[in-house]
């Protein structure tokens, strides 16, 4: 039995893990539930989101892991894309907690905002500007780093990259963030693009 993907095709947290599947060639079976579909309502129903939202990916023995994050560290454990030295392996996992913390709540959730018809009422002037401002210091942390190295740690990419891009690369046309201002992020943002087997966030298995 092959690993199934229960993703939110138009989410980076799921394109994240979507991403790395296509970066290391595994093959796995995947089911669409975008926002507020029947679908989305019915696998809630089902239980197969156990923290109540997506991604899951389901083991073969059935065993539901719920948490992009996460996901990306069971799926790469062993691989490059986590390094096995103790300390650079810390590294990866602060950029990732760095990302669910500080980058997503503001990069993705404006865009969010901008994006899903049912959330746009939430979408007030004042918020928009603060998540404008918010996001613009949080890329300049990333563009601060990546000034002096092409890969967030080590000399290779690894999931904190993966990690990072999923919203990153679509803040500019999602978010509405000026990533002119980070020349830095944008070089990085290409050098992921290039890499084999990169897809894009519209690009989901049938």
């Amino acid at each position: 039995m092959r690993l199934t993907l229960y993703s939110m095709p138009s989410s980076g947290n799921s394109y994240k893990i979507r991403l790395l599947f296509a970066l290391m060639g595994r093959d796995y079976v995947h089911v669409a539930l975008e926002d507020d579909s029947d679908a989305l309502k019915q696998a809630h129903a089902d239980g197969l989101l156990p923290q109540g939202k997506l991604p899951v990916l389901q083991l073969e023995d059935d065993t539901l892991l719920p948490e992009s994050n996460a996901i990306l560290c069971y799926l790469s454990d062993g691989t490059g894309w986590m390094p096995d030295d103790k300390l650079v392996g810390a590294r990866v996992l602060a950029w990732m907690f760095f990302e669910q913390n500080r980058h997503e709540p503001v990069i993705a959730v404006r865009a969010a905002l901008r994006q899903y018809p049912n959330r746009a009422h939430l979408a007030t002037p004042e918020r928009m500007a603060g998540l404008l401002s918010d996001g613009h210091r949080i890329l300049k942390i990333l563009d601060d780093h990546l000034s002096s190295r092409d890969w967030l740690v080590g000399s290779s990419p690894t999931v904190a990259d993966i990690s990072i891009y999923a919203y990153t690369h679509t803040a500019d046309s999602r978010g509405g963030f000026d990533l002119t201002q980070f020349p830095a992020v944008i070089a990085w943002i290409a050098r992921i693009s290039s890499l084999p087997g990169h897809i894009e966030l519209d690009d989901n298995p049938l």
